[in-house]
């Protein structure tokens, strides 16, 4: 059997690629060895961690804030069990959609895991057997997998990592989560609001380190007004089990630490999946990292082989996989794809949400920028007052004197959606200024990035 393209993985990036190649009219194959199509996104990672925030969010809203609206909650109770069942069906709803999608654009699934055994062919490995794939390119997208320390070895019971983590049976009565990051802060908020006594252990000397101090500081204090506790600039040593769980010993400076809990979650990072995948004995290129180098184009060092995600250099997010494969496929038909990796954005979906795109204030004073910021609370948000979200921040970076917005930073409810609105300014090279003079509707929450955008400008309206 042969084909213009073969997609090797099935998560956003590679069933993405798969559906815009179908649509240029390349004839397409797309395999993947997971039962379901999706990839970690959708199985295990961003969508189900979604639903368990959502879930949990309204639980502690219910029993912590109800009450100021005058609305009684008592007896409140959660049921894990059937939490994690809603959380099941939102996968199979989003996973049967993808079904559809590679049905009505006619490409080919097949099940197995892929190989590539030379510039042109891919073996597919499954249950029924070997068959060997043809075509004129193959794309590699096959992700990302959960990184682990070699003294904690994960087990899936006391030792958890964020697959197992959204999979829990019931809330553990502790929870010791190492790593500050997005997989950390986000999970750790969910068992917390149900209970868990979380604390958070990070090597580096604050969470959230892709985002500005004063963003992070904030948003640490309200996660610890929510129940967690944090160790920073500690690192973990070594580990012991116990009839409880897990010991942990620590360091931080010159300090000992040691943490005991139930169950330990470790989040400290992914890596990329190239190995078993016959890349490097095809002749593919390979950084220190294990990500496969690419042109500019997406093309490895191996004419007609290519790769996209998190198996390439930079963040490993699911919407810059999308953006890589759509680009990459286009290439492939002659047309001009392109990604502005200038203007990805970030999001730890916490309550509140911090959400960024471009440069940090660091950064682009790093970058020799004389920077105009602007900085507005939510406190002075009509929308976010009468909603009972007024924590937190928006924050604006621009260039002193052009103008042009180099980055932008919110910490607030619905962070994740209103940075959408800094993101298409920057791709599109805006200012501040026109930030500042776009109507927004009042009241709203995205008044106050534009509220951020007037302080950049030097012409504070509302603060």
């Amino acid at each position: 059997m042969e084909f213009d393209l073969i997609v090797i993985g099935a998560g956003p990036g590679g069933y993405t690629a798969a559906i815009r190649a179908a649509q240029l009219g390349l004839k397409t194959a797309i395999v993947e060895k997971g039962k379901t199509l999706g990839g970690t996104c959708l199985n295990v990672g961003c969508i189900p961690s979604k639903a368990l925030l959502s879930s949990s969010e309204l639980f502690y809203g219910a029993r912590k804030h109800f009450g100021s609206h005058g609305i009684s909650a008592d007896g409140l109770s959660m049921d894990v069990g059937a939490m994690m069942k809603r959380k099941d069906g939102v996968v199979r709803k989003m996973a049967r959609g993808i079904d559809f999608l590679m049905n009505k654009n006619g490409i080919e699934r097949v099940a197995g895991l892929g190989r590539i055994a030379g510039p042109n062919e891919v073996e597919v490995t499954s249950d029924a057997g070997q068959q060997c794939l043809k075509a004129k390119r193959i794309l590699i997208a096959t992700g990302s997998r959960v990184a682990g320390l070699p003294c904690l070895e994960f087990d899936g019971e006391t030792v958890l990592s964020s697959d197992d983590a959204v999979a829990l049976g019931q809330a553990p009565v502790s929870m010791v989560v190492i790593g500050a990051g997005a997989i950390g802060l986000e999970l750790g908020s969910v068992w917390a609001r149900l209970g868990t006594a979380v604390t958070v252990v990070e090597f580096l000397p604050r969470i959230a380190s892709a985002f500005d101090e004063d963003i992070t500081q904030a948003l640490q204090k309200l996660l610890q007004r929510q129940g967690l506790k944090f160790h920073l600039g500690t690192g973990v040593e070594s580990a012991e089990r116990t009839e409880g769980g897990v010991r942990l010993i620590a360091a931080k400076s010159d300090e000992k630490v040691v943490l005991e809990a139930e169950k330990v979650l470790v989040a400290v990072g992914r890596k990329p999946n190239t190995e078993g995948l016959g890349a490097a004995e095809a002749g593919v290129e390979l950084d220190e990292r294990g990500c496969i180098k690419t042109d500019a184009g997406w093309q490895t060092s191996v004419p007609g082989i290519y790769a996209i995600g998190d198996v390439v250099a930079g963040p490993m997010l699911a919407h810059k996989a999308e953006q890589e494969a759509v680009a990459a496929v286009e290439r492939m038909a002659g047309q001009p794809g392109s990604v502005n990796y200038d203007a990805i954005p970030w999001v730890i979906y916490t309550a509140p949400e911090v959400a960024a795109v471009g440069l940090t204030e660091a950064g682009a004073k790093a970058n020799g920028h004389e920077t105009a910021v602007g900085v507005f609370p939510f406190q002075a948000n009509g929308r976010a007052v009468a909603g009972g979200h007024a924590d937190g921040l928006a924050k604006v970076i621009a260039d002193k004197a052009s103008g042009r917005v180099l980055g932008a930073q919110i910490l607030s409810a619905h962070a994740s959606e209103l940075i959408a609105e800094a993101v298409l300014l920057m791709e599109l090279g805006g200012s501040a200024e026109a930030l500042a003079r776009t109507i927004h509707a009042h009241p709203t929450m995205s008044e106050g990035l534009r509220e951020a955008a007037h302080a950049a400008t030097g012409e504070s309206l509302h603060i």
